[in-house]
Formats: structure tokens, sequence, C-alpha cells
């Protein structure tokens, strides 16, 4: 790993390990809580639906995601 892309790494976990990340973080749970439903769907607006919960979940996976590049990268 070049010191480019561990500066990254460090960089993006530290901001991930912040209280206004957890906060972030807990506010979008809640946002997919209440989008991740039938109710009010359409045959007009379920790809939409289904676009949010996509970018949602990856913003909340993000974080364990990075981990295990960083991880991966570190063990090379």
């Amino acid at each position: 790993m070049n010191i480019e892309q561990q500066r990254y790494y460090e960089d993006r976990l530290a901001m991930m390990g912040s209280k206004a990340w957890k906060d972030l973080i807990e506010d979008v749970q809640g946002m997919i809580n209440a989008t991740d439903t039938l109710s009010g769907v359409t045959t007009d607006n379920l790809r939409f639906k289904q676009g949010e919960l996509s970018i949602m979940r990856w913003l909340t996976s993000l974080e364990e995601m990075s981990n295990l590049a960083y991880e991966d990268l570190k063990n090379e």
C-alpha cells in the first residue's frame, strides 16, 4: 500500500469514528426503516424507492467495507 492509499483510509476511518458520522448513520437507518415498506409504492415510483434504499444501504455499510479494504491492503 502506498502512502496516499494509507492516508485515504486513515482519514476516512477517522471521519467514520466521529460522533457526527454515527449520528448520520443513525439518521440514515431511520430513513431506511421509513422507506423500506410497500406503503405508498406505485408502479411509477418503485424503481426510485429501490434506488434510494440502495444508496442508503451502501452508506450504512461504507465503514465496514472501508475497514475490510484497509485491512486487505495492509496485509499485502
